[in-house]
């Protein structure tokens, strides 16, 4: 009794799956077609592909990656860079710790609008690739560039920093991820993790150079902070930042370690690009 359970409950499945490759290819024969490499315009459902890798989710992993590697990347039309994401997206739950996937996700996916699903291989990627500092270090990146995320992409280039064994790489890591930091809107917060991240470093040239970051950043926020008072005893914004010092709300113009100094750009005060 419980084998012949087992046995309609098996072919139950594989009759799922069927249907599923049948919905599929009838899908597929109503889909506009693109000759060349730019041939995908559906995703095979995942139960479909582990059925036709004969229940290896692995080499149904490694079959949805060569798909994705038969793609060119040169005006791909909408449908085709959608299903590319999908199967992309099945490979990472198939198989999340595919290098070839998470590598060519990246190349791709966020570029053409698909942010999101690249962000998920990539985050699934971490998790099953613990000592690859690379998913952390493109995570980050796409946080910053696509997503406007300075604090996540800092966090995450700090995990990816973690994973490195070399220690120029890692210092390199930390001084971008300070960087990235520096760029957030939060400058208190900016400089108390830059000046935690200091005091973490056994490395005394890092640390000098993060707290000079520090500094630069703390001659920022005492600008801002004297400009809003500025603006609340006289309606308006400094016109220049010798207003500042001409009012009285700064003893001086702080002076920028970096060399760039400070000035003011589109309402509010900025630092400069550094010039050393």
């Amino acid at each position: 009794m419980a084998s012949s359970i087992r046995g309609r409950r098996w072919f139950g499945w594989v009759g799922l799956a069927l249907g599923l490759v049948a919905l599929t290819a009838g899908n597929l024969l109503h889909q506009p077609k693109y000759w060349g490499e730019s041939r995908m315009s559906v995703a095979m459902p995942v139960p479909a592909q582990v059925l036709l890798s004969g229940g290896d989710r692995y080499l149904a992993a490694n079959a949805g990656v060569w798909r994705a590697l038969m793609v060119g990347v040169d005006q791909l039309p909408p449908e085709t860079l959608k299903a590319l994401a999908m199967t992309q997206a099945d490979v990472s739950f198939l198989n999340p710790a595919h290098e070839d996937n998470y590598y060519t996700a990246t190349a791709i996916l966020p570029w053409e609008g698909e942010v999101e699903r690249a962000q998920t291989i990539l985050k699934r990627a971490i998790e099953a690739r613990p000592y690859d500092a690379y998913p952390p270090f493109y995570y980050g990146f796409n946080k910053l560039h696509f997503l406007g995320d300075t604090r996540g992409a800092a966090e995450a280039l700090r995990a990816a920093a973690l994973r490195v064994r070399d220690d120029g790489m890692r210092q390199a890591l930390t001084v971008l991820a300070a960087q990235w930091t520096e760029k957030g809107e939060d400058l208190q917060m900016a400089i108390a993790t830059i000046a935690t991240m200091a005091e973490r470093s056994q490395d005394k040239a890092l640390r000098a150079y993060l707290m000079i970051r520090v500094q630069r950043l703390e001659g920022l926020l005492a600008l801002r902070q004297a400009a809003s008072r500025y603006l609340d005893k006289r309606g308006q914004f400094p016109a220049s930042l010798a207003a500042l010092v001409d009012s009285g709300e700064l003893d001086a113009i702080p002076s920028d370690p970096l060399g760039g100094g400070y000035s003011i750009s589109q309402g509010t005060i900025v630092a400069n690009p550094p010039r050393r």
